[in-house]
């Protein structure tokens, strides 16, 4: 069944992101491969994301996706191939220096991964309170991205207390409340209904259009991408909506891994009019 069809050509015009050189990459991938256990994972793999550029990275199950993140943020390191981070090349950085440059960048991991013993509050504030920020300072800025995320009213509950999709909505408020420059989104709906899903998708919007922070995003559904592709976040509203005469966002583009390859690397547009057979049976 097709889950989506896009007829429109048109681009909305968006700024960049504030904090970063426009014409600078955050990220790049050189021809970067990895193996476990003698098990090729990832074969020669290459592509930019521009500052303010969402990249949502699709492909079926195993196929690397989540290895990819982990390699983006120097958890793994290649066996062959280069990794630049902000400009520094982070598959030889010692793990001293890449401490520092995840202060950078805020990871929001399959299934929320929330520290159950821990309050809402206290796992929002995990990062601030290892960098050792003052009381008041913690307090302002969790209560801020907790409003962000609309769960003000969780914050002395635990994650148990919580449904599914409101833990991964803690997720996301605990991968920005340090204002990262780079967000990794792994699979953030996963395992969630429709209306949930939307919901999330809805924060990741959010947070690209209001903050424009750069973000590599695994997902499976295709309508979770789709409708990052084709909304924006109107502030004045509180929502996200659908772009106007059919607009696509220029920010966002399309990954597609399969066979231990990146098959695909370009706009929304170019996805769906893909002539690939494997990418025209994905999508369909």
């Amino acid at each position: 069944m097709v889950l989506f069809s896009i007829m429109a050509t048109a681009e909305l015009t968006r700024p960049a992101a504030p904090s970063e050189d426009p014409k600078q990459p955050v990220v790049v991938f050189e021809n970067v491969s990895i193996s476990f256990d003698r098990n090729e994972v990832l074969r020669d793999i290459s592509f930019k994301v521009m500052p303010g550029e969402s990249r949502i990275v699709l492909g079926p199950a195993g196929c690397g996706k989540s290895v990819l993140l982990k390699l983006a943020n120097g958890l793994l390191r290649p066996d062959s191939g280069r990794i630049f981070v902000f400009g520094n090349e982070i598959d030889v950085m010692p793990e001293e220096e890449l401490f520092k440059l995840r202060d950078r960048i805020g990871m929001v991991f399959q299934e929320g991964a929330l520290f159950d013993s821990m309050t809402v509050r206290d796992n929002v504030a995990y990062r601030l309170i290892e960098e050792h920020a003052s009381a008041e300072d913690i307090n302002r800025r969790v209560l801020e991205v907790l409003r962000f995320v609309e769960l003000e009213h969780t914050i002395d509950k635990y994650p148990s207390e919580l449904s599914g999709g409101m833990r991964r909505r803690v997720a996301i408020a605990r991968a920005i409340v340090s204002k990262p420059d780079l967000l990794l989104y792994d699979s953030p709906t996963g395992g969630l209904d429709p209306i949930t899903s939307t919901t999330i998708i809805e924060l990741v919007v959010k947070q690209r259009d209001v903050s424009h922070t750069s973000s590599l995003l695994v997902t499976h559904r295709l309508q979770d991408a789709f409708t990052m592709a084709t909304h924006y976040f109107d502030q004045q509203q509180n929502k996200m909506v659908p772009l106007p005469d059919g607009q696509l966002d220029p920010q966002t583009s399309f990954l597609m891994l399969h066979d231990r390859k990146l098959v695909f690397d370009g706009t929304t547009e170019e996805l769906v009019h893909s002539t690939d057979p494997f990418i025209k049976d994905y999508l369909e």
